[in-house]
């Protein structure tokens, strides 16, 4: 699967505890999304495109109105990465 950087970015803080938050308008389209790491820190690289990309390839899930938080399918497509510190 073609995965971009700010994409495995974001399944990287996901995998490791993170979960991303998200809004709705009335109508019920989400508009506005912030992805936490488990620290509590906001990720800026996930934009709204970046989130609809990962939904539509099925690598974030939300269960019961819960935030998104990575899928089965996400861990297995996600890269390992070296701690650059």
């Amino acid at each position: 699967m073609n995965i971009s950087r700010c994409e495995q970015r974001v399944l990287h803080v996901l995998a490791q505890g993170g979960f991303i938050r998200h809004q709705r308008t009335d109508s019920g389209r989400i508009f506005e999304v912030l992805c936490f790491t488990r620290e509590g820190h906001i990720l800026t690289d996930c934009t709204l495109e970046i989130f609809s990309s990962l939904r539509r390839k099925r690598l974030v899930e939300s269960k019961a109105s819960s935030p998104y938080r990575i899928s089965d399918k996400g861990r297995r497509s996600v890269r390992s990465q070296l701690d650059n510190r």
